[in-house]
């Protein structure tokens, strides 16, 4: 059996740079070694490229980047070569790459860019490509397509640095307190923050401001953060539902990556009738966003039984703590299994 290159990229010029290195751990331990020959690609926080060779426990405590470990490379945009280009002073070397697997969090890795190199280079690709990558990223933008196509979103506004106080404190208002305010175009919960009253809302948009050129504000909402994780292409597969139990009300970002006090119940505690509305609306939403192999499809679940769409991510978190990988052993599917079945799925939805 012909071994298969798998180019994992790392790290990234993001703020979910630690985020990464963790998740990409868990992909390169759970790689078939029978079938798959790891690539490791890292980018620095400051976005160089390098090619690692090193023991992968150095991804897990970010001692990866050092000169006996590292050469720095780039991925070859020419369509003929599929390979990542080694520079060592005046000499280029060439690395066959089969599938490029990017497990990077956020900007510059999760919107589109990366996305855009693999597409460009012909090199199939693990996970969404350029247009359904840059949507799922933006919060705005999705919440108004999956919302056309009738499903629930919360009520929400959105603005920009050149907003204007008094109308987004209307606007805000006219939500409802308490609100959640967001970088559009962020995840990990870097940037966000619950809003309780007027008085904390102009803080709460400068400080989402620091990490993206827009926010999102949204209304809070009472009841159940409940999720679902697809893979797939065309036909579609699914992990059980997952429920957090939150402990303050905020999943914030040390919740998400070293829980202290929040729970992850999964199955989550629903009925089978919610379970199969919740995947059902997911691949419909799936589906509407065009994500490709892999995403996790987040939503709320009132105590009235109203399902209502969060967000998606394209390349959500495989910490140890991390939702999918969870939710697939849930539903009897280990995450070598998962791995292996992304791979498959990248070599069969190759952009021609």
């Amino acid at each position: 059996m012909k071994m298969i290159n798998i180019a994992i990229i790392f790290g990234g010029h993001s703020p979910e740079y630690e985020v990464s290195l963790q998740s990409a751990f868990t992909i390169i331990s759970s790689l078939d070694p029978d079938k798959h020959r790891p690539v490791l690609i890292g980018i620095t926080r400051e976005g160089e490229w390098f090619h690692f060779s090193g023991d992968i426990n150095k991804i897990k405590d970010n001692t990866w980047n050092n000169d006996s470990d590292c050469v720095p490379a780039v991925l070859s945009s020419n369509r003929s070569d599929h390979s990542l280009l080694l520079i060592n002073d005046d000499h280029v070397s060439r690395v066959p790459i089969d599938v490029v697997f990017p497990v990077l969090h956020g900007k510059f890795g999760e919107d589109g860019t990366v996305q855009g190199i693999a597409e460009l280079a012909g090199i199939p690709l693990a996970g969404s490509g350029v247009l359904s990558s840059a949507l799922c990223m933006d919060k705005e933008r999705t919440h108004k397509l999956v919302r056309s196509a009738g499903i629930t979103v919360p009520k929400f506004t959105a603005a920009g640095f050149d907003y204007n106080e008094e109308e987004l404190l209307q606007e805000t208002a006219d939500i409802g307190y308490p609100v959640f305010v967001k970088p559009v175009k962020a995840g990990s919960s870097f940037g966000a923050s619950r809003v309780m009253s007027s008085a904390e809302l102009i803080f709460a948009v400068d400080l989402a401001l620091e990490y993206d050129d827009r926010v999102i504000i949204e209304e809070n909402i009472t009841g159940r953060e409940v999720a679902c994780a697809v893979l797939g292409n065309s036909d579609l597969m699914v992990g059980e539902i997952d429920e957090v139990e939150l402990a303050n009300g905020f999943f914030d970002y040390s919740e998400k990556y070293t829980p202290q006090k929040t729970i992850i119940h999964s199955p989550a505690r629903i009925t089978d009738a919610q379970s199969a509305e919740i995947k059902d609306i997911a691949k419909q939403i799936y589906r509407i966003l065009g994500c490709r192999c892999f995403a996790r499809i987040d939503f709320f679940l009132t105590p009235g039984g109203k399902i209502i769409f969060n967000e998606a991510n394209t390349i959500p978190g495989f910490t140890e703590h991390s939702r999918y990988p969870l939710m697939m052993k849930a539903a009897g599917n280990s995450m070598k299994t998962v791995v292996d079945l992304m791979i498959k799925l990248a070599l069969e939805s190759q952009v021609r």
